[in-house]
């Protein structure tokens, strides 16, 4: 045991690895399923033009209210990554999930009526996107490191709450009222801020550092494999969370979906991720994480590019089997299981005490990846009323980082730190 480190005393050693792993995965969705509150209501917002709530909006303007929670949850996880490591999930998990009631509410009643106020409630709905950073070290922990792959897959499926927004936000909007799925939501992180502080565990022996969260930031900054796994995750959840709240206002747009329609393409786009995560993760623990990571990378530069073109994604005949629907859905599974594969890499390379502030810096990497391309193509729409270039842009950025995965990740996956026990 290092210098900086101690074991935790006192711990309850109560509780089974796969008990915690489903609280932890559970508290995940939670609060992603209110992370992405606000993302069905662009494609909405869009059909009602002038009609709905905040006016008339343009592309660049849904976009920015569907990015704000993402760069907010993304750069958060740094500080509630390192947090983690020092105080433990069975902490931070109520207090992330508790703190996420007040913005959600502040939305329900206060924010429906006026685009700023919904930017300014979606900043601080961010705080819902840091439990992503408190989930990775809180599992990483109770798992021997051969099966971490596995169990980080398992809980980072968790990140199908994105997809229970996207099923039921424009549906209880319209048949409950505006605030229902906000008061819902509020209500169901309020139960799971009880049950994880009343039932969770840290694991016993969980390390914990002793030195500041300055130097440990630094020092953890300065790792190759951070920068590196920043990339990867950059690109494969980057490219899921663009995707998940950006898909129904480019399926608006760009085919003229209807939006209960364009939330549900995108809900199969996230269930196909979903599931393909811990798959990810579980073909690491055996084939190891640059094989995944390689083949991931080159099925999205493959699909982008299919996809640019703008190819139908529905049939003639009211079918959902055509080129455009089956690039996304591979894109889909391709960026779930590289999303998985980056965090078996990590867990396979990174001292255990050091995984929570190592999950903070990448996991922030990853949401940064997912606010730029929203804004980016809203943007690019604006100006040619075509996605195509942002689509080849994807494409291009997937293969360079196939290059990457190669060669300099590789030799870092070969001569990095072996997490131990």
């Amino acid at each position: 045991m290092s210098a900086p480190e101690s074991r935790e005393a006192g711990q309850n050693p109560g509780g089974s690895p796969w008990l915690m792993l489903v609280l932890a995965t559970i508290g995940f969705a939670v609060n992603f399923w209110a992370w992405a509150l606000i993302s069905p209501l662009g494609a909405l917002y869009l059909k009602q033009g002038a009609d709905s709530p905040l006016g008339e909006l343009s592309q660049s303007e849904v976009a920015l209210m569907v990015a704000v929670p993402v760069i907010v949850g993304s750069l958060g996880r740094i500080l509630v990554g390192a947090l983690t490591d020092r105080f433990g999930g069975r902490l931070m998990f109520p207090i992330v999930s508790g703190v996420t009631i007040i913005p959600v509410l502040f939305l329900a009643f206060f924010a429906l009526d006026s685009y700023s106020l919904m930017l300014f409630g979606g900043f601080f709905l961010g705080i819902a996107g840091t439990a992503f950073a408190v989930g990775v070290p809180f599992v990483n922990a109770w798992f021997p490191p051969e099966r971490r792959g596995l169990a980080i897959g398992v809980f980072g499926a968790g990140m199908g709450g994105t997809a229970i927004s996207a099923l039921t936000t424009v549906p209880l909007s319209e048949d409950y009222g505006r605030t229902a799925p906000f008061l819902i939501t509020a209500v169901v992180l309020a139960v799971y801020a009880v049950v994880s502080w009343l039932v969770m565990r840290d694991a016993p022996g969980r390390v914990v550092p002793t030195t500041s969260l300055g130097s440990r930031l630094a020092a953890n900054s300065k790792l190759p494999i951070t920068w590196q796994a920043c990339v990867l995750y950059s690109v494969a959840f980057g490219g899921y969370v663009a995707f998940s709240v950006f898909l129904p206002t480019y399926l608006k747009t760009a085919h003229g979906l209807e939006p209960a329609d364009a939330a549900n393409r995108m809900a199969g786009f996230v269930v196909v991720a979903v599931i393909m995560r811990p798959v990810g993760g579980w073909l690491s623990d055996r084939l190891g994480s640059i094989p995944v990571l390689s083949a991931s990378f080159a099925v999205v530069a493959a699909c982008a590019a299919v996809c640019a073109p703008n190819p139908p994604v529905t049939a003639d005949d009211g079918g959902y089997l055509t080129v455009g629907t089956v690039a996304f859905l591979l894109m889909a599974a391709a960026l779930g299981a590289g999303s998985g594969a980056t965090f078996a890499l990590i867990a396979q390379a990174t001292e255990p005490a050091r995984v929570g502030g190592v999950t903070g810096l990448v996991g922030a990497a990853g949401g940064l990846g997912g606010f730029v391309p929203p804004l980016l193509m809203g943007w690019i729409y604006g100006a040619t009323e075509s996605y195509a270039i942002g689509l080849w842009l994807l494409a291009v950025t997937a293969a360079l980082t196939l290059v990457l995965t190669l060669t300099v990740v590789r030799r870092t996956a070969v001569t990095g730190t072996p997490a131990t026990v």
